[in-house]
């Protein structure tokens, strides 16, 4: 079986906010593109344009209508990913070492070369984040696009996994959680960001920013009211000429 490292020199991982996530599956597409044509073997469809398609994705979009205690239903999409878990059982229950986690930035992969394809890191992930590959007979999962955050040959502004780089709504976030001080670490301990399943021991390195209580009608509504009336009641001069007119025809 194949042995986590005692610590790792950094925790790259995700921040998702699920205030801002629209759901509009840009996140998704763009890694279907992005991993289809560089690291390892392409993410394959079967029968995508027939009675029943499937597929293999890296990044998958759940939407829930939720009902809070106080206030309006809402309407929570969620993204879900591999967390690139501190503890990831993905790692310890691989039989060929084929998963495994990097010392350098605690990112979670799969060496496709010794993968035989026997499923068991599917069935110790308490996420469901890792998928086999029809067509090769692999099992695929998030890279973090660890062969794009690295690539020198990209302009330092695309060195991000590319459902960052592409998310519309500015809510995926990308860096350090290692590192106190960064970006992603400060907005975490300003958001509360939370765990995924804490109660399975995983210690997963992504995190998600709980999305915000959404107002009632309230004043401010009857505020903005009169902006939103008619100018006029019944046009006058040449328009009120036209509309008679018009109703005429």
């Amino acid at each position: 079986m194949t042995q986590l490292p005692e610590k790792t020199e950094r925790k790259l991982g995700l921040v998702i906010d699920l205030d801002t996530c629209v759901g509009c599956h840009a996140c998704v597409i763009s890694c279907k593109g992005w991993n289809s044509e560089n690291y390892g073997a392409p993410l394959s469809d079967q029968d995508p344009y027939g009675g029943d398609p499937s597929g293999t994705f890296l990044n998958r979009i759940h939407s829930y209508e939720v009902q809070p205690e106080e206030g309006p239903a809402q309407l929570i999409h969620f993204p879900k990913s591999c967390l690139h878990c501190e503890d990831a059982p993905c790692v310890t229950v691989c039989p060929t070492g084929a998963s495994y986690k990097r010392t350098e930035d605690g990112i979670v992969l799969v060496n496709e070369t010794d993968c035989i394809g026997c499923g068991l890191c599917a069935w110790a992930c308490p996420y469901g984040a890792r998928e086999m590959d029809k067509a090769e007979g692999v099992m695929k999962k998030c890279t973090l696009c660890v062969d794009r955050i690295y690539n020198e040959n990209l302009p330092e502004e695309d060195r991000e996994p590319a459902c960052v780089r592409t998310c519309p709504s500015n809510a995926r976030h990308f860096g350090d959680l290692g590192d106190p001080d960064s970006a992603v670490s400060q907005l975490v301990a300003e958001r509360g960001g939370m765990d995924l399943m804490p109660e399975q021991g995983t210690k997963p390195v992504n995190k998600y920013l709980p999305p915000r209580p959404k107002d009632q009608l309230n004043e401010e509504v009857d505020m903005l009211a009169p902006l939103l009336a008619p100018v006029a009641e019944e046009p006058k001069g040449f328009l009120g000429w036209l509309d008679k007119t018009l109703e005429k025809i």
